[in-house]
């Protein structure tokens, strides 16, 4: 049966890999990205996060089957606070009543191995209060003090915390809509292609992201595994994340354990 999904960061990399997948199968996908998509909204802003939410919602026609949260920025800077975070949360939030009106409502978002890196715990703590301008200021300050490579971890790892908290509540756990989270490894979209192509910062991220089984993922690989989290069939899942990630975050908690 044809499924109503809406897919965060559908004009490129994993997102648009999901969405050539929905398709496919024959879903209608509502892709949402800032152009060459049905939803064109800055998810970098409340008022673009706000109008993503009112065009989906006027999509999707009062009833929608999934929701999967691609979008992501991976250039280091306070902007990730925005996008990676909040551009997440919000949608998933603003769209809940939609969700809960269809018969079988999944969401699922896009985490990260990063989650599991050294972050900065003022910005966690602000995107968990959910005040969004003391995180882009203590974004700020970790650039300023030369982390700025730890923002991106520490809004995934933050998503990682709401996830677990938000998903068990009566607005999603409590009205029947599961709510997970894909965690990748390295991924071979637009995003890392640079990084990739250096072979000194391939050697930094082959270090920061061991992945023994099968190297780097093709962007198809996390799309079928967001495709089973809103499968219908998964009843049961509340709040995981599941690491598709060639065995990185095993490997890295073995190391870690000494």
């Amino acid at each position: 049966m044809s499924r109503v999904i809406a897919v965060t960061g559908a004009a490129s990399g994993i997102g648009a890999a999901t969405a050539g997948l929905l398709r496919e199968r024959g879903d209608r996908v509502i892709g949402v990205d800032l152009k060459d998509v049905e939803v064109c909204a800055d998810l970098s802003t409340p008022e673009g996060r706000a109008s993503a939410v009112a065009q989906v919602v006027e999509l999707a026609e009062g009833r929608l089957d999934g929701l999967i949260t691609c979008a992501g920025l991976s250039q280091a800077g306070a902007a990730q606070v925005s996008v990676n975070f909040f551009g997440t949360t919000d949608l998933v939030t603003g769209l809940q009543p939609v969700l809960a009106a269809a018969p079988a409502p999944r969401v699922a978002l896009v985490g990260s191995i990063a989650g599991t890196h050294p972050n900065d715990a003022a910005i966690v703590a602000a995107c968990l209060a959910g005040d969004e301008a003391a995180g882009l200021a203590a974004a700020e300050v970790a650039a300023g003090a030369g982390r700025a490579h730890e923002i991106y971890g520490s809004t995934k790892a933050a998503l990682t915390q709401w996830l677990r908290r938000t998903a068990v509540t009566p607005e999603f756990a409590g009205a029947g809509i599961p709510v997970n989270a894909i965690a990748p490894g390295v991924v071979l979209t637009p995003m890392t292609a640079e990084l990739v192509s250096d072979p000194e910062w391939k050697a930094i991220m082959d270090a920061a992201v061991p992945m023994p089984l099968n190297g780097y993922a093709e962007p198809e690989v996390i799309g079928n595994a967001l495709l089973w989290l809103i499968a219908p069939e998964n009843s049961h899942m509340a709040g995981q994340m599941v690491f598709v990630d060639g065995g990185a975050e095993a490997l890295g908690t073995t190391l870690f354990a000494g």
